[in-house]
């Protein structure tokens, strides 16, 4: 049988990732926000995005569930299902960069191996992974979504920090504490860090 990937040709496009940075002024970066469920992923992504898009950066949020409810709607939450969907948020990403875009991500991505094949992908130079550490029985505590009391009741399966693991990073290249820290004192730090990454 014929492989049809031998038929898959890219095509080389005459504007540039470079050309796109030089025009913003500004360097494409994956900021990858990885954590428990309730541990403020969402919030500080977005928050940081509204402090870089006041700055006159170009950014865009990629997050969990709103990715669920479009291109991967088709996966459910089996380990099989989440590696495809850290996959297709990768895919996604590295888009993004070749844009010139900074591109957030907030994924609990629960994995290590998945969270490095993702910096791999993009590339090490361009992936900034940002562990929002929060212990587990004050993500429990907060449980935002109903989610963790669902999960206790058997009513979810696979629920990370209840009966599916969540690898911490080892070295992150950020690492911030939402239960120790206030949003506010999170931000700074993130701002402190990333924005000197990502002007030109």
């Amino acid at each position: 049988m014929e492989d049809y990937k031998e038929n898959i040709i890219p095509h080389a496009h005459v504007i540039s990732r470079s050309d796109r940075e030089a025009k913003s002024g500004q360097k494409a970066k994956v900021l990858w926000f990885t954590g428990l469920s309730g541990s403020g992923k969402s919030t500080l992504a977005g928050s940081l995005e509204t402090y870089l898009h006041n700055k006159g950066f170009n950014t865009y949020i990629l997050d969990g569930d709103n990715i669920r409810s479009g291109l991967n709607n088709d996966l459910d939450f089996s380990e099989e299902s989440r590696k495809e969907n850290i996959r297709r948020i990768s895919e996604v990403s590295k888009l993004f960069v070749d844009a010139g875009v900074i591109v957030l991500t907030a994924f609990i991505s629960p994995f290590r191996s998945d969270r490095q094949s993702a910096r791999d992908l993009v590339g090490s130079d361009d992936f900034v992974e940002i562990h929002v550490d929060c212990p587990l029985e004050v993500c429990e505590e907060r449980d935002v979504k109903g989610l963790y009391k669902k999960a206790r009741e058997g009513k979810i399966k696979h629920f990370t920090g209840i009966d599916s693991p969540f690898e911490e990073p080892e070295k992150p290249d950020i690492k911030v504490n939402t239960a120790l820290n206030s949003l506010d004192e999170c931000l700074k730090e993130l701002i402190e860090k990333i924005e000197p990454k990502i002007r030109l």
